[in-house]
């Protein structure tokens, strides 16, 4: 039986990498891949496929993209400190459950 696992990054947030090549960059999250406790992120960690002709590529040749990053290399950039924070729950007053930054307070959702 799988874990589940609550993450702190979600699709459209702007994150930083913390760790390996491409420390101190900044994008956004555009897939979270929950099984492997990955994110990729827009313009970052890109790799060269060598493709076939198909479907999508029609020519075929070298096809430059995104690769996966571990979730543990990447953490939330706060929009009110603008710079990478770790993040926490807490509930609104309508009773919605938020994340928030941990230095300022500032909702991140």
């Amino acid at each position: 039986m799988a874990v589940r696992r609550a993450f702190s990054v979600h699709k459209n947030d702007l994150v930083m990498v913390i760790a390996g090549k491409e420390r101190g960059k900044r994008g956004k999250v555009l897939r979270v891949i929950r099984k492997r406790s990955a994110v990729v992120v827009e313009k970052i960690n890109i790799i060269k496929r060598h493709t076939r002709p198909g479907g999508k590529t029609p020519h075929g040749g070298i096809v430059e993209r995104e690769a996966p990053l571990h979730v543990s290399n990447v953490m939330v950039v706060c929009s009110r400190c603008d710079r990478p924070v770790r993040t926490g729950h807490s509930f609104l007053a309508d009773g919605r459950k938020v994340r928030v930054c941990k230095q300022c307070g500032e909702a991140v959702d």
